[in-house]
């Protein structure tokens, strides 16, 4: 069975058979095409697990300030794990940096629209742009008004 084809039918075999062929430096047998396909989509997780993070962070800080009757342990705790969690991803990933204000409107785009549908209220209550620098939303003694 081809590389080619053995990651197409058995990915995690395909992974173990390319480990083995880097480890024992046979580069020419190595699924070039699919391993930098699998290197970037690796990158491409940690970016989308950051700003997937941040959008939570910012849906919950959204719904602190616009539903304030409804906060609850359950936010608290989201917001605090999201608040230790993306410290950890940038200091594990120092490259996303170059990409945190892209990221960042996007997230806060995202945490918009989920913010609406959680909460009923029209995507334009909230803010267009992110009402927060990203040391504030972290910061675990802000809790906004």
């Amino acid at each position: 069975m081809g590389a080619a084809t053995k990651y197409d039918t058995d990915f995690y075999g395909w992974t173990q058979e390319q480990a083995e062929l880097l480890r024992a430096r046979r580069l020419d047998e190595i699924d070039l095409e699919h391993l930098i396909e699998e290197v970037e989509s690796m990158g491409k997780s940690e970016e989308s697990d950051l700003e997937s993070r941040l959008e939570i962070l910012f849906m919950h800080l959204l719904k602190w300030v616009y539903e304030p009757e409804l906060r609850g342990k359950s936010w608290v705790n989201t917001i605090k794990e999201q608040r230790r969690k993306i410290p950890r991803r940038l200091k594990k990933n120092p490259g996303l940096k170059s990409k945190l204000e892209e990221i960042l409107q996007e997230a806060y785009q995202d945490a918009r629209e989920s913010a609406a549908d959680e909460t009923g209220l029209p995507a334009q209550t909230f803010p267009k742009e992110c009402p927060w620098a990203l040391e504030a939303a972290l910061n675990p003694e802000f809790w906004p008004e």
